[in-house]
């Protein structure tokens, strides 16, 4: 205290004489000069600091909408384990670009680095907000309302009423008021004391509880995505008319599978296409050409052995043991039989052509290493109904078999296939091989209609365009509609996480609807014994927004004075 009063002595003089001011013995500087150094947070103080930021709420929301825009460029771009053809595809018409952005892992997204990195931290935060929330709920779920503010008139939602009596009536009022806040289901708690009778009230912790369940079922969402992934798998086929395949690994075309599915994992069931179904607008009418509904019909054998008819659609996948199987593409699979000179038949097997066009100008390729004097490629283009540009080049008018044409480039060499590197069967790589029919010769493009046969150059056997219309049928009345064989493009997907993530999406609106609308209120009712009667107050505190709330203070005290009239009567 003595040198507190010295100190002040020396300001006041200080002050008189002009000059600066004497600072107390125990005065820091606070200009930079001072070599005031903040305490270091250290390795633990830097780890809370960023578990407090990961674990925040505003965190866990920038992460969901970084996930959202994440998963963008996989609706972009086709990714492997959906669409491994049109990735090839993708390759092939964006040579330079292609393997930039395969490096970024834009063809497969949900398994790339950053989007799991994204996805984990999401959960990461999730967790964290989760816990510590939870905990802070349950105790104030099973705390007691609180006391009753000694001055309720500072409220904004706040009446008050006059009523005759003393103080056992205004315990009685109160009596009544808490009646009333139970039946409304209102968590209630009496404070009496001091001359006044009081009743406190509380209720919405269901919002709260609502919140929790929204956050905990994003959780659940993620769990079931990423553990269901690793019993997930996804696999194409292509299958032609008449023939059948087996849901085993060998019959797919592609497949992507998860880390935990075995290779006894697929159920042994098979399917056979028995035809493919479509319609084509026809020529002359708006929109010529176009394809309608399509349809695989197809029979499905049980692993016990029962078969059943039934139909695959665009957006009407088949419920197969567990799988769905969705019908992805469709094209022609022109019969194509080669014979070496001596009349051995080498090859002879439908082969699918892919779709170039919306009228079904179709792609496909025919290897042959062994059975001719040299191994031979061909790459043919399919017109449903050819038709002769003004350039000379051939297109397809129409997607249905009006005039079905089939021309064959033929290449002889080296075809690759027995350098152990595995090759695409749409594919032909011509540059190491030496072409003897096409437009780089002096040889035209073989040109076949269903059911003609033409030589191969240099001798080399016969190829024929098999025409594959059924022999009891009227040609005159089907014309060439049969001649060649229809395949599908089928895709079997198995995920018995969809369940888990519906029910969890499910919770998440549930909980995201109540946290919204159900209101989070305390509402006190208060009654003082005066000489002037029994002073009553009601009063309201919202948390967060509640435009019922003044209406709701309203309603009890109309109630409550209803009750009060009644009692007196």
């Amino acid at each position: 205290m003595s040198r507190s009063l010295s100190d002040q002595t020396d300001a006041r003089k200080a002050a008189r004489d002009g000059s600066e001011p004497l600072r107390p013995s125990d005065h820091v500087e606070s200009d930079a000069d001072s070599g005031v150094n903040q305490p270091a947070l250290g390795v633990v103080g830097w780890l809370r600091w960023g578990w407090r930021q990961l674990t925040s709420m505003r965190t866990a929301l920038v992460l969901l909408l970084l996930l959202a825009i994440a998963a963008v460029p996989g609706s972009i771009f086709p990714q492997r384990m959906a669409n491994p053809n049109g990735v090839t595809q993708w390759e092939r018409e964006n040579p330079d670009l292609f393997p930039i952005l395969d490096a970024m892992q834009m063809f497969d997204v949900y398994v790339s680095a950053w989007f799991s990195a994204i996805y984990l931290l999401l959960f990461v935060s999730l967790v964290g907000c989760i816990l510590p929330r939870t905990k802070h709920h349950w105790k104030a779920m099973r705390s007691r309302p609180p006391r009753t503010p000694a001055r309720l008139a500072r409220l904004d939602d706040h009446l008050e009423d006059r009523i005759a009596g003393d103080a056992d009536d205004a315990a009685h009022a109160v009596d009544l008021a808490e009646a009333q806040l139970r039946s409304s289901g209102y968590r209630v708690e009496r404070y009496d004391g001091r001359g006044a009778f009081s009743v406190s009230a509380e209720r919405g912790y269901l919002r709260e509880t609502g919140n929790l369940v929204f956050h905990a079922s994003l959780v659940g969402v993620l769990v079931s995505v990423g553990v269901g992934g690793g019993f997930a798998y996804t696999g194409q086929q292509v299958i032609i008319e008449g023939q059948s395949v087996v849901n085993s690994l060998v019959d797919y075309s592609s497949m992507n599978r998860g880390r935990f599915v075995g290779d006894d994992a697929l159920t042994p069931y098979a399917m056979r296409l028995d035809s493919f179904d479509v319609t084509y607008q026809p020529i002359g009418t708006s929109g010529a050409g176009q394809a309608g509904d399509f349809q695989a019909n197809v029979t499905v054998v049980e692993p016990g052995g029962a078969e059943r008819q039934e139909a695959v659609r665009v957006n009407h996948p088949l419920d197969v043991a567990g799988d769905r199987v969705y019908l992805l593409g469709n094209g022609y699979a022109p019969t194509i039989t080669v014979k070496a000179p001596d009349g051995t038949t080498v090859y002879s097997e439908p082969v699918p052509f892919l779709p170039q066009d919306a009228n079904m100008t179709s792609l496909g390729v025919v290897k042959i290493p062994d059975g001719l004097p040299e191994q031979v490629g061909m790459i043919g283009f399919f017109y449903p109904t050819q038709m002769q540009l003004a350039s000379g080049a051939f297109s397809s008018g129409f997607g249905e078999l009006l005039n079905p044409v089939l021309t064959l480039n033929v290449y002889v060499g080296d075809l690759g296939v027995d350098d152990g590197v595995p090759s695409s069967v749409y594919e032909l790589d011509p540059s190491g091989m030496e072409q003897i029919a096409g437009p780089q010769v002096d040889i035209d493009s073989l040109e076949l209609a269903p059911g003609e046969t033409v030589e191969l150059p240099n001798g080399l056997g016969t190829v024929t365009f098999e025409d594959e219309t059924p022999a009891d049928a009227d040609r005159s009345q089907v014309g060439f509609t049969e001649s060649v064989k229809r395949f599908v493009s089928l895709q079997t997907h198995h995920d018995g996480s969809a369940i888990f993530v519906l029910a969890f999406a499910v919770l998440a609106m549930l909980g995201l609807l109540t946290a919204l609308f159900v209101p989070r209120r305390r509402v006190w009712v208060k009654a003082t014994a005066d000489d002037a009667g029994i002073r009553l107050e009601y009063a309201a505190l919202a948390r967060g927004e509640d435009p019922t709330l003044a209406t709701a203070i309203a309603d009890l005290r109309t109630k409550h004075r209803a009750a009060l009239g009644a009692d007196d009567a």
